[in-house]
């Protein structure tokens, strides 16, 4: 077998999947995996679900691509439902979740540069985000990890301590524009911000003219039971960045802003060529048509329940595997005592996908449309995976 043409960048597991339905994907030689990480949170609606793969074979016998330069009504359809669910007023769609980071960055240092405050273009982050991959948005994470070798960091971002309102209190001078953050940190390994936290950022965004971005790339969309997961401490942002579960595996992003910050992005003030497609739009449309069904998002807190109780009793159970459980709704972690990533080989080996993260956590993130039954099988792949790694531990110690 020749070698590959694409970049090594990515430490490929060396499945490769030929279909998949609902929660399962299936490999070209038959075996099905049970998918637990959803394409890191992308497969909202799971895979190949009916509604959405209409609403793309019908769109795409239509129109594909007329660019940005006209009406795209897919788009004003979608920016008119996000927006009458939403804090927001106004949207500006794009094709990830980096660019939709990005648009409330610089949306956020307009807004101050029209208002003659052109030096308030910094942006307050917080220890453990993560926030994309572009030259922008590794600065904003603030992680050594993943700005090495890239040159220096892009200016105007300063990180914090997260919980920490008198380190933010003091970061707060003339130079600020916005503070950004997850209200549930993925990457960062499934760490909840306070809701306390949440609502004091509000208020001290309030008192200094201060904006507040919401990063939902990874919460939103129903992830943690309601359409974004800033309801559940009752603050709005400013600007939210929105991608993964929107477009249901199908590339887009989307900035979310008030009517006031987002009149400051005028023609010529920034684009994208795709974004905003009529393909993207479809499906936006067809997976909010889901998600905004009257019981849904209610269903999605009832089943994040039932498997974070299962997942303790998991870890009950294999304390020299696990240390805790984390997070919300169908957003979970598991706190590994073990390296994370050895109990994501035991699990695919089993059957099961998941994700790792930082802070040695294994992120559990199903298609929302997972179902009890299903949640039940998960789990029982998970102890016998856990099995596997505490008899290895067993193993290893009686060999010493």
């Amino acid at each position: 077998m020749s070698a590959s043409a694409l970049f090594a960048n990515y430490a490929r597991t060396g499945l490769e999947f030929d279909h998949g339905e609902g929660i399962w994907l299936v490999t070209k030689d038959d075996r099905r995996f049970l998918d637990c990480g959803a394409g890191i949170a992308v497969n909202s609606l799971g895979h190949s679900h009916p509604h959405l793969v209409e609403a793309l074979k019908q769109q795409a016998e239509k129109l594909w691509h007329v660019s940005n330069l006209h009406v795209v009504a897919g788009q004003e359809l979608l920016g008119k439902r996000l927006a009458d669910a939403s804090f927001a007023d106004k949207v500006f769609f794009c094709n990830s979740g980096a660019e939709a980071m990005e648009a409330c960055i610089k949306a956020a240092r307009r807004y101050h540069y029209d208002r003659g405050e052109a030096e308030r273009f910094h942006i307050l982050t917080f220890e453990g985000a993560f926030h994309g991959r572009t030259l922008g948005t590794i600065a904003a994470g603030g992680q050594a990890k993943y700005m090495e070798g890239f040159g220096p960091k892009a200016p105007g971002f300063d990180q914090i301590a997260v919980d920490d309102i008198a380190a933010v209190k003091k970061a707060i001078g003339p130079q600020t524009a916005a503070i950004a953050l997850e209200p549930i940190q993925g990457e960062g390994g499934i760490r909840e911000i306070p809701v306390d936290f949440l609502r004091q950022l509000r208020k001290l965004c309030d008192e200094t003219g201060t904006l507040l971005i919401f990063d939902e790339i990874q919460t939103g969309v129903g992830r943690t039971g309601k359409l974004f997961a800033h309801e559940w401490a009752g603050v709005n942002p400013d600007l939210m960045a929105v991608a993964k579960g929107i477009g249901g595996g199908f590339p887009m992003g989307a900035c979310l802003a008030t009517e006031e910050v987002a009149s400051s992005m005028v023609p010529g003030t920034h684009g994208t060529t795709f974004g905003g497609n009529p393909l993207a739009m479809a499906v936006g449309n067809a997976v909010l048509d889901v998600v905004l069904e009257e019981t849904f998002l209610e269903g999605v807190q009832s089943k994040g329940l039932s498997f974070k109780q299962k997942l303790a009793a998991l870890v009950d159970n294999h304390p020299n595997v696990f240390e805790t459980v984390r997070g919300k709704g169908l957003m979970l972690g598991l706190k590994c005592k073990v390296p994370a990533g050895d109990f994501v080989v035991a699990a695919r080996a089993e059957g099961l996908l998941a994700v790792p993260a930082g802070d040695n956590v294994v992120r559990i993130m199903p298609p929302l449309t997972i179902t009890e039954d299903e949640i039940g099988e998960a789990v029982a792949r998970m102890e016998k995976a856990a099995a596997v790694l505490e008899n290895k531990l067993k193993n290893e110690g009686a060999a010493q």
